[in-house]
């Protein structure tokens, strides 16, 4: 039997680098955008800043240089004035003097003013659209105090903003390069580590494929707490495959080695009963005949009963169950199949509620009659029942003188038949202590206080599960 069987796949899922490297790179490109954003937003308030000083010493040098002389306003514009704009050298520069009375002393008469008023004689600074290009502008006001000339004198310069602009993208151009460069490096150093990282991924790849398909012994490999629920999952599932596989081998070797020994000793009475001419004795030959193909017929049945109750032993899902109705159903498939006559139940009043498989339970309840009347004496009760010790208990009890010491030792045991009775399988009171195990219960037999004896499972109420499976015991 070869274990190496492929399926078909479903679709081949994105690896755990492809996912990673796309999302750090989302990341770093969101936080490049944000970067490049916060760039191009200080570059432009660091050329703004920087020219409106410019513009604010044009203006406080041209204020001051206004002067009163013979009752009449002198305006004397120094060249140092224009000097600091004209760093700017592709920037053209506007100026306009208001008067007193509004007039306009010098200047381009046309430029416009700020549409607020500002606070006092604080300077203004504003924008504004002149001969059809954006320029940034400040106006400033000197207040003159003479004998003949009392009022205020407002000084407006301005400049257009091809020099902030390029300034602005100067420091954004660098800001970009700088954050190309540093996401470039910080891209690489994360994939170099993500690719140290996921290492131990690619060593337990390389542990599965190297494995024989045979080999379901547990993992070693070391790795990293992450991936240790990993392995732990992968050894589970190969233990439980590894137990699958042994019941299913044991079954195959039991089946063949058990079924082998009847057949043949049926075939041999078979020819015997073709050769013999005696009625008595073919009479005899044709009971032998009958029983042992009772005994192959139960033994196939306690076979495969044995089979599905160890394969839902590990598949089965637990529910709420009344014992009572196990009882119930057990009887009337004993009934049935034949061979049952005379089964009585003895059943309380009240709910006996446990948590188990209800398959697997009518399984050992059936073999648990089958058991009573192959080895007891009738008449046969099923009796369901809640021990003083707060346990639901499913028993068979029969008027037999039950079993000796050692017999009861080997309760549980497969095959363990009764040499004097042909159609015994030796497979019921085993089936009955696996589905005991299953359901986290035991075995109990006893004699009864009237006389006979009665073998049955013992298991948890609902609501008392243990958390831990309990071994079988037996009195």
């Amino acid at each position: 039997m070869s274990l190496a069987t492929s399926f078909p796949s479903s679709g081949r899922s994105r690896s755990i680098a492809w996912r990673l490297t796309l999302l750090l790179t989302l990341l770093l490109t969101i936080a490049a955008a944000g970067t490049l954003a916060a760039a191009l937003s200080y570059g432009q308030t660091a050329a703004t800043r920087a020219f409106d000083r410019l513009l604010t010493g044009a203006a406080l040098q041209i204020a001051e240089r206004i002067t009163v002389e013979e009752g009449e306003t002198v305006i004397d514009i120094p060249l140092s004035a224009f000097g600091l704009l004209s760093l700017a050298s592709e920037d053209r520069i506007f100026y306009r003097i208001i008067g007193l009375a509004g007039e306009t002393l010098t200047g381009d008469e046309s430029f416009p003013l700020p549409d607020a008023s500002g606070d006092g004689m604080a300077p203004l600074l504003y924008d504004t659209v002149f001969s059809g290009e954006p320029v940034r502008a400040i106006r400033m006001q000197r207040f003159l105090a003479e004998r003949a000339v009392r009022g205020q004198v407002t000084v407006i310069v301005a400049q257009t903003l091809r020099a902030r602009s390029e300034l602005a993208e100067e420091i954004v151009t660098r800001a970009v390069i700088g954050v190309v460069i540093a996401g470039g490096v910080t891209l690489a150093l994360a994939l170099l580590a993500m690719h140290l990282a996921l290492s131990p991924l690619r060593r337990v790849e390389r542990a599965i494929l190297a494995r024989d398909p045979k080999d379901l012994t547990p993992f070693s490999t070391a790795t990293p707490r992450e991936v240790e629920a990993l392995v732990a999952a992968i050894n589970r599932f190969m233990a439980r495959l590894d137990k699958r596989v042994g019941a299913m081998q044991d079954f195959v070797a039991d089946a063949a080695h058990q079924m082998r020994t009847p057949i043949t000793a049926l075939r041999a009475q078979t020819e015997l009963a073709l050769e013999e001419d005696n009625p008595r004795k073919l009479k005899t030959l044709q009971r032998r005949i009958r029983d042992r193909a009772i005994g192959v017929s139960r033994l196939t049945d306690q076979l495969l009963s044995h089979a599905l109750v160890t394969h839902r032993a590990d598949a089965a899902t637990l529910e709420l169950i009344d014992l009572r109705r196990v009882a119930v159903e057990a009887e009337r498939e004993a009934r049935r199949t034949g061979g049952a006559e005379g089964i009585e139940l003895d059943l309380p009043a009240d709910p006996v509620m446990v948590s188990g498989d209800a398959f697997s339970l009518r399984e050992a309840a059936r073999n648990l009659i089958t058991n009573a009347l192959a080895h007891g004496k009738p008449p046969v009760i099923l009796r369901v029942s809640i021990t003083p010790d707060g346990t639901a208990l499913i028993a068979a009890h029969d008027r037999g003188p039950g079993m000796n010491p050692a017999q009861v030792q080997r309760i549980g045991e497969r095959f363990a038949r009764d040499a004097s009775n042909p159609q015994s399988a030796g497979l019921g009171l085993a089936i009955v202590a696996e589905v005991a195990e299953f359901h986290q219960g035991s075995i109990r037999t006893a004699t009864g206080p009237a006389g006979g004896f009665w073998v049955g499972v013992e298991l948890p109420l609902a609501g008392a599960f243990p958390s831990l499976s309990p071994k079988a015991e037996t009195p």
